[in-house]
């Protein structure tokens, strides 16, 4: 479909972040061709998110990159518990266990009925997914990557997209594509050029937060190894490395970052401050995902408070949504709902995640409130400050770190893609996944007889999965889909476990894994499933 005589490529990828790179890696590998440009003339040098969650690492495996991520991280054997003490040197309040990533590799080879991701999450800095990714994009034949290279403006008529940007050097280009997507961040310059509004509570608080280097510390931490330290007045997070720490303090002002370090957190060991950031807590949504030929993902659209991790893994989700998407536009085999469902299907996902985030943050502040100044001393009046802190952070706590259900429970129901069901939805319960192939629901993981598991057996097209032993009719819902110039792929699956969790003989998915019609024979109209999944209802 593309023109190279008047477009310079599909899709124009304003931000270089994980959200925008893995958007041009999942669009350049279905055969988009794309320019990805970033203003900045490196990848982050510094944390922002730590934690690829397993909805995130599944979008990853498909990607085939799942191995590379966890091999970059020293976190795989290393427990991911979670600590609240008094501070780094005092007493310890309360103690959340939870497994390694390798402990829960294992757990998950040894389970079958669907409760767990085919990919637990992983510990992984930003600063470190950046450059692998970028590495990866840059590889790509179909991606042009542009580092040092600024959005100042853009327009759109009917054919396409015209972006003025400038580089380094100050020389200024236009790009003209047919579609441009705004990764560009929380102070977007695309979101801000279209006029589009950001819904919620904006600067909530603000936090500062200081980078430091230290070799000695992990290995002599005093309740253990684990990945999150809190304390009355902030937390320690420890990066994927085990030599880098970053500290979030709402202490604004006062002490320099060294001694703040070394007075309040209490770390007497060697330590370099490689970066002091200031920032605000924000819980905000964007009024709308997208204009006509312009798209936005990942915090230009959402903008959570970290506790929880939903920041960064709902803009994958986000990219990987529109991906598959612009690629079957730009195929000509989508109709008029294929490019509008994104905004209908990822805005309540966002307007969720940002709920789930608030309510998280809420839960960590509920058990900071309970602090009293007596909370370290050895006296009745401490122990029991110390008691009662532990009883709320064994609920408020817990709201950051179990989250199961909001990572692979969201559905799609009730977009324009997915077909109608006469089950009713499940209730989404955060800190709990209930596998269902309900339509818009993510396909639950299920191993097969071989090892193998059944979502490595999914391509990235539309794909029938088929449990039953009657195939008669299947080649007729294929050329159905090929009516519209679509795919559609027939895996044949003989697996009582699968059988079991799904619940019926056929289920249709889409690209992404999230399920467009399930049934235990295929309906007489089949052009209506076509027509449905497509886009062209």
């Amino acid at each position: 479909m593309r023109d190279a005589g008047l477009y310079d490529a599909d899709v124009l990828v304003v931000g270089a972040g994980p959200v925008g790179q893995t958007l041009a890696i999942d669009l350049a590998k279905r055969g988009v061709s794309v320019v990805l440009i970033e203003r900045n003339r490196t990848c982050l040098q510094h944390p922002k998110m730590e934690r690829c969650n397993a909805r995130t690492m599944e979008f990853y495996r498909r990607l085939g990159l799942a191995t590379r991520i966890r091999a970059a991280s020293r976190f795989q054997d290393i427990p991911m518990d979670v600590f609240i003490a008094t501070h780094l040197r005092g007493k310890k309040i309360f103690q959340l266990p939870y497994p390694s990533v390798a402990a829960m590799q294992e757990a998950g080879r040894r389970c079958n009925d669907g409760t767990l991701p085919l990919e637990p999450y992983q510990l992984i800095s930003q600063y470190t997914l950046e450059p692998l990714l970028k590495s990866v994009v840059e590889s790509l034949p179909k991606a042009d990557v542009r580092f040092g290279c600024e959005l100042i403006s853009f327009s759109q008529d009917a054919a396409g997209v015209d972006a003025d940007v400038k580089s380094t050097d100050g020389t200024t280009s236009r790009i003209r594509t047919r579609y441009m997507v705004g990764c560009d961040g929380g102070s977007s310059t695309v979101r801000k050029q279209l006029g589009v509004k950001l819904e919620g509570r904006g600067r909530i608080a603000q936090q500062r937060q200081i980078f430091f280097r230290s070799e000695a510390l992990f290995s002599r931490l005093p309740f253990g190894p684990g990945r999150h330290y809190h304390f009355p007045f902030g937390m320690l997070v420890v990066q994927d490395d085990l030599r880098h720490f970053m500290a979030n303090t709402g202490s604004i002002e006062g002490p320099t970052p060294a001694v703040l370090l070394q007075e309040m957190f209490r770390i007497d060991f060697p330590f370099e401050v490689q970066n002091v950031t200031l920032w605000h807590q924000n819980l905000l949504v964007a009024e709308r995902y997208s204009d006509r030929r312009v798209f936005l993902a990942g915090d230009a659209v959402h903008l959570v408070i970290p506790t929880g991790g939903l920041g960064m893994n709902t803009g994958v989700g986000d990219a990987i949504d529109l991906s598959w998407k612009l690629a079957g536009t730009l195929a000509g085999w989508g109709g008029p709902n294929l490019l509008s469902s994104y905004e209908l299907e990822r805005r309540p996902v966002g307007l969720h995640n940002r709920d789930v985030s608030g309510r998280a943050a809420a839960g960590v502040n509920s058990w900071r409130a309970a602090c009293r100044p007596e909370i370290d001393s050895d006296t009745p009046e401490g122990e029991a400050n110390r008691n009662e802190v532990a009883r709320l952070a064994a609920i408020g706590q817990r709201l950051s770190h179990e989250m199961i259900g909001t990572e692979l429970g969201y559905s799609y129901a009730g977009s324009p893609l997915i077909g109608s069901d006469d089950e009713p939805p499940p209730t989404q319960v955060d800190d709990h996944y209930q596998p269902t192939t309900r339509p818009g629901s993510r396909l639950p993981h299920v191993w097969l007889d071989d090892g193998q598991a059944l979502h490595d057996r999914i391509g990235n097209e539309f794909t029938l999965v088929s449990l039953g032993r009657d195939q008669s009719a299947l080649p007729a819902l294929r050329q159905s889909f090929a009516e519209f110039g679509a795919k559609l792929d027939i895996v044949q699956v003989e697996s009582k476990p699968a059988r079991e969790v799904y619940g019926h003989d056929l289920v249709l998915v889409r690209p992404d894994l999230h399920v467009v019609w399930r049934g235990n024979s295929l309906p007489a109209d089949l052009r209506a499933i076509a027509t449905v999944a497509t886009g062209h209802t």
